[in-house]
């Protein structure tokens, strides 16, 4: 009976691989947070490592991203990341939802809720500093 039921297990994780569970990548549109020419580059640089994966359309996927069911929990993680603010769609944002946007970020910036621990676990540069936290800060207030 238990050889039955983990030869069923594995025929599930198995089948499973197969389906699709992460939002598609796209190359970063010129109305992109990330492509201001106005943007100091350490900020740019602490966008691109610690917001780019959940919070931009151009995800890069590690191995681990494309092995079921992990793919299912950061497929979903990473859409609900991009609904909250995505760093590709700023641009077509109206002015009262940017703002509205900023404030968000500065807060969970400030709160340390943002990068989530579970995402620096494995993405060691996304750990920000409190000098990173505070140039990121200084940055978005500005705008």
């Amino acid at each position: 009976m238990k050889k039955k039921a983990l030869l069923v297990l594995i025929i599930i994780l198995a089948v499973i691989q197969f389906i699709p569970a992460l939002p598609e990548s796209s190359p970063e549109p010129q109305s992109s947070l990330l492509v201001r020419d106005d943007m100091p580059e350490d900020v740019q640089s602490i966008l691109q490592s610690a917001c780019n994966d959940c919070h931009s359309n151009t995800s890069t996927w590690p191995w681990y991203a494309h092995v079921a069911p992990l793919s299912f929990w950061i497929g979903d993680h990473v859409e609900e990341g991009r609904e909250h603010f995505n760093l590709s769609e700023w641009e077509n944002y109206e002015p009262k939802k940017k703002a509205h946007k900023i404030e968000e970020l500065v807060e969970m910036v400030e709160e340390k809720e943002m990068p989530l621990e579970k995402y620096t676990w494995m993405h060691s540069d996304a750990k920000l500093s409190q000098e990173q936290r505070d140039v990121l800060i200084d940055y978005f207030e500005s705008l």
